[in-house]
């Protein structure tokens, strides 16, 4: 019975030290509030701003336009033959085409550009974390930005060192 205690005991002492030996070390880190503290993303922000408000007021010029034209050619449109009131219809459809044209083709150049300037600041964060990440001996590092799906974090924040690496 003795023996089979102290081998119950020597078993569970190599499994601890095994599984000990083998475990990971994993941190977290919630790198929107990581992006959001880079001095670079304010910039961005204001660049994207700049560029939606250009393309707002070119829409609101355009409209402007249109409904401007709109209002004159239904006051001219009884004095007007019905193929000139035809061609008028076909110039509105015209018009209102390429307005939609140009919102569609602003809101792709919205998104390219946000990528254009997020894509280095996202690059420039992942690069930092790997850093302190390495200089930890961490091997996982779970992103904890609410609703990215992790759902308890008592692992090791690392946002105050990557923080600090970055300069922040």
């Amino acid at each position: 019975m003795k023996k089979m205690k102290t081998l119950v005991v020597a078993l569970l002492l190599v499994f601890g030290a095994f599984s000990s030996a083998n475990a990971q070390k994993m941190a977290h880190i919630d790198t929107q509030a990581l992006i959001e503290a880079m001095p670079e993303t304010r910039a961005a922000q204001n660049e994207l701003e700049r560029i939606k408000k250009t393309y707002e007021a070119e829409l609101i010029s355009m409209g402007r336009e249109l409904e401007a034209k709109l209002a004159r050619y239904d006051a001219e449109a009884e004095s007007k033959t019905e193929a000139e009131n035809r061609r008028r219809v076909e110039e509105v459809q015209s018009a209102q085409q390429k307005i939609g044209e140009y919102r569609q083709n602003a809101s792709m150049d919205l998104q390219k550009k946000e990528a254009d300037l997020f894509t280095p600041l996202f690059e420039k964060a992942r690069k930092a974390i790997e850093k302190v990440a390495n200089d930890k001996g961490i091997q996982y590092v779970m992103d904890a930005t609410p609703g990215s799906g992790l759902i308890v974090a008592k692992g090791e924040d690392l946002l105050p060192a990557v923080k600090r690496e970055l300069g922040i």
